[in-house]
């Protein structure tokens, strides 16, 4: 009986995917592959509870999207889609624009709010630096950029689809006001990789209940569950 309560742990999370809920749940990340401690033991992890930040005149973010083809896939734990030729500029550095992919609810909360989605624009620094521009999404009138992607979903997970026609335009997904919140925080997903530059738009985008209704239908629940904030400091652009 020792030596099977001291395989146990191990025994349980053999060749299980990391998930949102169950065994691969958020609770067991860490424990699913050695490269996942930092979800456990990292202190400055995301999502976060974005409150009580310091106001200031923050810099504008420059955004250099284009319109373009793109690639759609559902990934098994979200809906993801890469497009060319787009990046940010900040603070004298470019970033440029990997991928973004969508969760349910929003995992970052605002002032204890979360919103009905968020989709997260991932850019990489030729240094290899991330940076995340969050959209908060919440219900209103249809979202016609979001509409082009789920009239081109997969129709089976880990497919990839590359529509020839459709051109999407990631700027008309940004919300007319650029203001914005930002803290230095993680990947939400695993490893859990720290050293991520966040930065949320203050001012939600709209998508419409039947458009959110699809993506439930693939995802319920795709949020991680807000993390400690342990003293970090947060600016929000006034």
């Amino acid at each position: 009986m020792l030596e099977l309560a001291h395989s146990e742990p191990a025994l349980q999370h053999a060749h299980i995917h990391w998930d949102y809920e169950g065994a691969g749940g958020p609770e067991n990340w860490s424990k699913l592959d050695p490269k996942n401690t930092t979800c456990a033991i990292g202190q400055r992890q995301s999502p976060i509870d974005i409150k009580d930040g310091i106001k200031v005149d923050l810099e504008p973010i420059k955004f250099n999207y284009r319109p373009s083809t793109f690639r759609i896939v559902d990934n098994g734990h979200t809906v993801q889609v890469a497009v060319g030729d787009s990046s940010i500029s900040l603070t004298g550095k470019t970033y440029e624009l990997v991928q973004f992919h969508f969760h349910r609810p929003s995992e970052e909360k605002i002032n204890g709010q979360r919103f009905d989605m968020v989709v997260h624009l991932v850019h990489k620094s030729d240094e290899g630096q991330l940076a995340v521009v969050a959209v908060l999404l919440e219900r209103g009138n249809e979202n016609p950029f979001i509409q082009t992607l789920w009239n081109n979903l997969p129709l089976e997970k880990n497919l990839e689809v590359s529509p020839p026609g459709p051109i999407i335009d990631p700027m008309t997904l940004l919300p007319a006001s650029r203001n914005y919140y930002t803290y230095m925080g993680s990947l939400t997903t695993p490893p859990c990789s720290e050293g991520v530059l966040w930065l949320v738009m203050k001012q939600p985008a709209q998508v419409s209940p039947d458009q959110i209704n699809i993506f439930s239908r693939l995802y319920k629940n795709n949020a991680r569950p807000i993390q400690p904030v342990a003293g970090r400091l947060i600016k929000e652009g006034r």
